[in-house]
C-alpha cells in the first residue's frame, strides 16, 4: 500500500512542478518570422531581444490558462491530502483521504488534458493553415507529461485505496 502511495506522491509532485513550469514560461510555441525565432507562452510573446505581455484576451488562451490553474490546484490540494494519508494523519474522521487524493489527481489530469487539448486543436488549426515554420516546444511538451504524471498518480492512488479501501484485502 505505502509502495502505491509513495509512487502516486512521487509521480504527482513532479506532476505538479511540470504544471507550474510549463504554465509560467513562454516557450509553448516558436516560429520564424522575419527579424529571427520568435517564442509565446500563455501569459507573454518574445522576439529576439524582448519580450511582451499578451494584451488580447482571446479566448482559447483563456480558457488554456484557467484549465492549467485549476490543473495546478487540484494537484497541490491533492498532494497535501496524499501526504496526510500517507502519515496516517487522521483529522477527518469517515473521510478517505487516498481516495480523495486520487481523485484529486484524476481532475488535475482532466483539466490538464482540456487545456492541452484546446491549446493543440486552436494552435494546429490557425497556425497550421497561415504559417509554415512554427513548432510546438519544450513547455507546451512539459504539459503533455504532467496529464500522464498526474493520471498515474490517481491510479496508483486508486491502488493504494484498493488495497485498505472499505473491500479490499487489507480489512477481511
Amino acid at each position: 500500500m505505502y509502495s502505491f502511495m509513495g509512487g502516486g506522491l512521487f509521480c504527482a509532485g513532479v506532476g505538479n512542478i511540470l504544471l507550474v513550469v510549463s504554465t509560467a514560461t513562454d516557450y509553448w510555441m516558436q516560429y520564424r518570422q522575419s527579424s529571427g525565432f520568435m517564442h509565446q507562452g500563455l501569459w507573454r510573446y518574445c522576439m529576439p531581444g524582448k519580450c511582451m505581455t499578451h494584451t488580447d484576451s482571446i479566448a482559447y488562451w483563456d480558457a488554456t490558462r484557467a484549465f492549467m490553474i485549476l490543473a495546478i490546484l487540484a494537484c497541490f490540494f491533492g498532494l497535501i491530502i496524499g501526504v496526510m494519508a500517507f502519515i496516517n494523519y487522521s483529522s477527518f474522521g469517515g473521510f478517505d483521504k487516498t481516495f480523495a487524493a486520487g481523485i484529486l489527481y484524476f481532475i488535475s489530469c482532466f483539466f490538464v488534458l482540456l487545456a492541452m487539448a484546446v491549446y493543440t486543436g486552436v494552435t494546429v488549426n490557425y497556425y497550421g493553415k497561415r504559417y509554415g515554420s512554427w513548432r510546438f516546444s519544450w513547455s507546451y511538451i512539459m504539459g503533455w507529461v504532467s496529464v500522464v504524471l498526474t493520471f498515474f498518480s490517481g491510479i496508483f492512488y486508486m491502488c493504494a485505496y484498493r488495497m485498505h479501501g472499505p473491500r479490499g484485502p487489507m480489512s477481511r
